[in-house]
């Protein structure tokens, strides 16, 4: 839309004229001679107050010379010991707000709204609540912003204070048209003008009136929809307000609006004529922006009406306008049109040149918009980010003052530190849980490099070289198979805690034929299970019976004269499997002195990894299991063998 509504400018000047309206603080009319001293630094306080307010919001930019005043106050406060008025925090609150401190602006205009309410100054307090308005609006908080807004409405409306009210409802539009609620904006704007007409402003008239109406025109940008008659009605009435009160800017912007209402209607000669007089008022109040839109837009009424060569005389005097003010807005979409002029009239070299021009102005205004649009964002998140700090802060000092709640807040805190002790001991449980596991798994890792330990593996292959050499290449194939499948049983089961029962007697069943055939049927074997134990639903412990068999024909079996047997008995007792291995070796004595005559004292490694795993277990599972060692003797008294009784527990 080439009608540009400058809203950012209408509101700095209506919050300029505002805050210069209302910062008026209040002094006594007695001669200084007659204060005391205390009255005489007030006085000087509160006119260093209003020298700073006037500074700041009639001077733009003039941050630097407001902050001396600011200084001085805050310094003559400190001097007096006296407390710092809530006038003065609002005052560093709008400094901190304009010079982009949004967390110092947040804080002082929260002493300001504290201390204006406590010594109930109304004025003071329903400008907090506008400020803390624009604030949130600014920060992208809309519901917060709109809350502080009605919060200074309702205090302006009780101590009939002026402007207040229409600049809050301002904001409130504001906010609106920022998402795009087209209804509730127009409300806002209508009870804007309702309330100026009340206090008899007739900047707040003139700038509802013509925001209304160019409403009415139907911004492409928005979900407005277009009504002339009504955009006519307002336009004309901001347009007769702005004239009784020689307000040049609102009577060539009004003008101009209402130059565009005609365009769009095709009424063309209507639409020159209120262009025209709209530069009459533009051009010697230098307000270059608005008199640049209305020769770009001259220059489109003629294009549109095939008159190319007046079409292009506005065109450039539009942007000769434009580049006093550097308007990117006006300069781009002008280049644009006159680059399409030229092409439709065939000069594509002034075609090209003014389309170059184009995109040049159009990239810069894009980048502008990006670059506010970034700033806007980091304002906001840092922002949100203070926000946050001060809900933390918040929460913290009301944890404190549980402390100054007597019994009922002792209660609350010893309650709050038995939730953490218990909240600790379950941590520390599932830490211990943790750690157990973590010794179960290297504890099974040892078990396993202990079972297919070299001399196992080297003895099992002296035996597969064996039977190659004899060229008995079934018994060869036969024991290479069971040698395999032991191997990748003893690694599946090695990956898990438990197993079902099925795969650990699998594993150990493959264990003893492998042994049977390498010792060349030295010893038989029987492995017996109890009808009541189910061997696919119960699981145990992985790789805990085999290390137990291996000691009985390693120490038991191998040594004796003649041939022995081991045998393999599992029951069902109490709340576990009793897993009895029994063989008729050479007893345990005797294999101890066997043992330490070959390599001195010796303790089998396989032995005590299991016990350490049992004893694991047990922390584990909270049981108490054991295994028991009976050493065997016949009639005579002789050695006849061992037993050896696990308990196991049972796992589902």
């Amino acid at each position: 839309m080439k009608a540009k509504i400058l809203s950012t400018v209408i509101l700095i000047i209506f919050q300029i004229s505002a805050l210069t309206a209302g910062e008026t603080v209040q002094s006594s009319s007695i001669r200084t001679k007659f204060f005391s001293k205390q009255e005489q630094d007030t006085a000087r306080i509160n006119r260093l107050i209003k020298k700073g307010f006037t500074i700041l919001s009639s001077k733009k930019g003039a941050f630097d010379q407001a902050k001396v005043y600011i200084d001085s106050a805050v310094l003559l406060c400190e001097r007096k010991n006296i407390n710092i008025p809530s006038d003065l925090h609002l005052l560093l609150a709008q400094y901190h707000y304009h010079t982009g401190d949004l967390r110092s602006a947040s804080e002082e205009a929260a002493l300001a709204l504290k201390g204006s309410a406590e010594n109930s100054e109304m004025e003071i307090l329903a400008r907090t609540n506008l400020f803390l308005g624009d604030y949130y609006r600014r920060t992208g908080l809309y519901q917060e912003s709109l809350e502080y807004y009605s919060n200074a409405i309702s205090i302006a409306q009780k101590a009939k204070l002026k402007q207040i009210i229409a600049l809050s409802y301002l904001g409130q539009a504001n906010v609106y048209n920022t998402i795009d609620d087209v209804k509730n904006y127009r409300e806002n704007l209508k009870l804007m003008v309702n309330a100026a007409i009340e206090e008899y402003d007739s900047s707040f008239i003139e700038a509802g009136y013509h925001r209304l109406g160019s409403s009415f025109l139907g911004d492409t940008s928005t979900s407005a929809v277009r009504d002339f008659r009504m955009s006519d009605s307002l336009l004309r009435r901001s347009i007769s307000v702005s004239t009784r009160i020689r307000d040049t800017f609102y009577i060539s912007l009004s003008t101009a609006n209402l130059g565009w209402n005609f365009y769009l209607q095709k009424m063309y000669d209507s639409s020159i004529f209120c262009y025209e007089r709209s530069l009459k008022y533009s051009l010697p109040g230098r307000l270059y922006s608005i008199a640049a839109n209305s020769l770009g837009n001259l220059g489109t009424i003629y294009r549109d009406l095939g008159h190319n060569d007046k079409s292009l005389q506005f065109y450039k005097k539009g942007i000769q306008t434009a580049m006093k003010d550097n308007d990117l807005y006006e300069l781009w979409w002008i280049y644009r049109d006159m680059s399409e002029l030229y092409l439709k009239s065939g000069d594509t070299s002034g075609a090209f040149r003014n389309y170059v021009l184009f995109k040049k102005y159009s990239d810069a205004y894009n980048k502008g918009v990006s670059s506010q649009g970034l700033a806007d964002a980091r304002l906001r998140y840092e922002a949100d980010t203070h926000n946050k700090e001060v809900e933390l802060l918040s929460l913290r000092l009301k944890n404190n003052r549980l402390l100054n709640y007597g019994f009922a807040g002792l209660i609350v805190l010893l309650s709050f530190l038995g939730l953490m002790i218990f909240r600790e001991s379950r941590l520390k449980n599932k830490r211990r849980i943790s750690e157990m596991n973590r010794k179960i798994s290297e504890i099974t890792q040892a078990n396993l490099r202990q079972q297919m330990n070299p001399h196992f593996i080297f003895n099992t292959l002296n035996s597969i070289q064996y039977y190659m050499y004899q060229h008995d290449k079934i018994s060869t194939n036969n024991y290479l198979t069971k040698f395999s499948s032991l191997m990748r049983k003893v690694l599946d089961n090695s990956q898990h805690t438990s197993v079902p029962l099925s795969d650990e007697l699998s594993a150990l069943n493959l264990y003893l034929e492998l042994e049977s055939i390498r010792f060349r049927d030295k010893f038989d074997y029987m492995i017996t299970i109890d009808e009541d134990i189910d061997p696919l639903m119960y699981k145990v412990p992985t790789m805990l019976i085999q290390p137990y068999v291996e000691n009985s024909i390693t120490h038991g079996l191998i040594p004796m004269e003649g041939k022995g047997k081991v045998n393999v008995d599992l029951k069902l007792h109490n709340d576990s499997i009793l897993c009895t291995i029994e063989d008729n070796g050479i007893g345990r004595d005797a294999s101890r002195e066997k043992n330490k005559a070959r390599e001195g004292n010796h303790n089998s490694l396989g032995t005590r990894i299991t016990e350490s795993r049992l004893d694991l277990v047990n922390e584990l599972y909270g049981t108490s299991l054991c295994v028991e060692y009976t050493d065997l003797k016949n009639e005579s008294g002789e050695p006849a063998g061992t037993r050896v009784e696990i308990h196991i527990p049972i796992i589902t």
